[in-house]
């Protein structure tokens, strides 16, 4: 039997929140409930998970997921690092592996500063608007573009 893709599942600053902050945006759902239905979909896959809310740690972490050889893929949100961190765009150019940023809500139907990223010009894709279903198009993204790939 092949072994399991394995994908990691990050997430960044306050989404340690959901079910709780502004959830006619975000969703009643908590990160973990997000977290179990990813899992129950995708049983197929080796779904790993990680938040941080230290932007520190999610650098580490991406650059973990490159050197144990073992991460094939990463969907990313990043919450609000995503409209100026450098650091962590830097971390995503610097390591190979494909990396699909997504958000929960409509970035680009709110507030002026959510329209930017400046992650997404290192990223494979991005997937914005559909609440946690998100997550489930960008692990289906990954799985299709790693299907591709010799």
């Amino acid at each position: 039997m092949a072994d399991k893709l394995s994908l990691l599942i990050l997430n960044g600053a306050n989404l340690s929140r959901l079910g709780k902050r502004e959830p006619h945006i975000y969703g009643s759902r908590t990160l973990r409930e997000i977290s179990q239905t990813l899992t129950e979909s995708f049983a197929d896959l080796d779904l790993n998970f990680f938040h941080s809310e230290s932007e520190g740690e999610l650098i580490l972490k991406l650059y973990d997921a490159e050197d144990s050889g073992m991460i094939r893929g990463i969907v990313f949100n990043a919450g609000a690092y995503t409209h100026y961190s450098l650091a962590l765009r830097d971390a995503i150019a610097a390591i190979s592996i494909p990396v699909v940023e997504v958000h929960l809500s409509n970035v680009f139907a709110r507030e002026p500063f959510r329209r930017n990223s400046v992650l997404s010009e290192v990223c494979l894709g991005v997937i914005s608007g559909f609440g946690e279903y998100s997550y489930h198009l960008g692990v289906l993204a990954l799985k299709s573009h790693l299907s591709q790939k010799p």
